[in-house]
């Protein structure tokens, strides 16, 4: 579908759960797990999804929250792998579950994942999410061995905590088949409203001429992607505040509680709850509506503040 500022709307990152078990210093912190009393069943999700696919969304991320979480997360993938006209189904992970859940994902119909990795130092790892570096690794292991490719692996970076690992990270892509994101901080959390905190990556780029542009995998994709010679993967930068990429952003944002949003920023949501009552007809009706009235752009550089945590809207 075409929103009304002429961008093809074809991706939906689809949030099953506020819920997680780490508490990331640049997402929510004190909080612990959100209650999942609010959150919506497989069959909602699978209906939300279906009524995109109707209107031309053929990508889908689960996100949360961690999605892995859920008890129901292989029916859900099931469900959602089986809608026709879906051309790829990924989910974001903090990994900490994935190691066991790889195999099934992958025959459940999973094609790829994206695994949050913000240190390679153990002690560093804790400071930032208060969990283990351990089974993140062995999650990265098992998705590799399941083929669930590319695996992606997101670095969000933070001035003098973890900023003087970027070339350790790179050199995850050397010898396997990973893609490594650096992905500015965003001014979601109070953490993230620190600029002094946010690393340039423009400036990380530069440093490292032996980076090789290379074409992107899909249209609005919102990370410059580079290749190294010798290299099996890839790197890549997503620069929200630096690089804006609002004038191609293809994706909506549904949230585990059923609230449609638009643009990550900006507060503007829509509530598909009434209409997942109603027929199919009703919610894709929802759903087009809410994708007309996106907006042209986010204004994080003119200090806009999210009335939500990123963890409650979906990574």
């Amino acid at each position: 579908m075409i929103d009304q500022f002429g961008r093809s709307i074809e991706y939906l990152r689809l949030s099953i759960t506020e819920r997680c078990h780490l508490r990331c210093v640049y997402c929510r912190a004190e909080e612990g797990l959100c209650p999942k009393k609010a959150e919506l069943s497989a069959q909602d999700f699978f209906r939300i999804a279906k009524a995109c696919a109707v209107l031309g969304i053929n990508r889908i991320r689960l996100t949360g929250g961690e999605p892995l979480l859920r008890k129901d997360i292989l029916e859900i993938v099931q469900k959602l792998s089986s809608i026709p006209k879906l051309l790829d189904l990924s989910a974001t992970t903090n990994g900490q579950m994935l190691a066991d859940q790889a195999q099934d994902l992958k025959r459940a119909g999973l094609k790829r994942v994206n695994i949050s990795l913000d240190s390679l130092d153990p002690k560093k790892y804790r400071r930032i999410t208060n969990a283990e570096l351990t089974p993140v690794l062995a999650g990265i292991d098992q998705a590799l061995e399941a083929q669930l490719l590319p695996v992606k692996i997101n670095v969000v970076l933070i001035k003098g905590v973890n900023d003087d690992e970027v070339d350790h990270f790179i050199q995850l892509a050397k010898d396997r088949p990973l893609e490594v994101r650096m992905i500015e901080l965003m001014p979601m959390a109070e953490l993230g409203q620190d600029d002094s905190l946010r690393v340039d990556n423009s400036q990380l780029i530069t440093a490292r001429p032996y980076l090789i542009p290379a074409a992107a995998h899909y249209t609005g994709q919102p990370s410059r992607d580079f290749t190294i010679e010798g290299f099996q993967g890839r790197v890549g930068f997503i620069s929200p505040i630096s690089h804006r990429f609002c004038a191609s952003c293809n994706r909506i944002r549904v949230m585990s509680d059923g609230m449609l949003r638009p643009c990550l920023g900006d507060n503007l949501e829509i509530s598909l709850k009434a209409a997942l009552q109603e027929n199919d007809d009703n919610l894709i009706q929802t759903i087009r509506s809410a994708i007309l009235a996106k907006p042209a752009g986010h204004h994080f550089e003119r200090g806009f503040v999210s009335e939500k945590i990123m963890a409650r809207i979906g990574g």
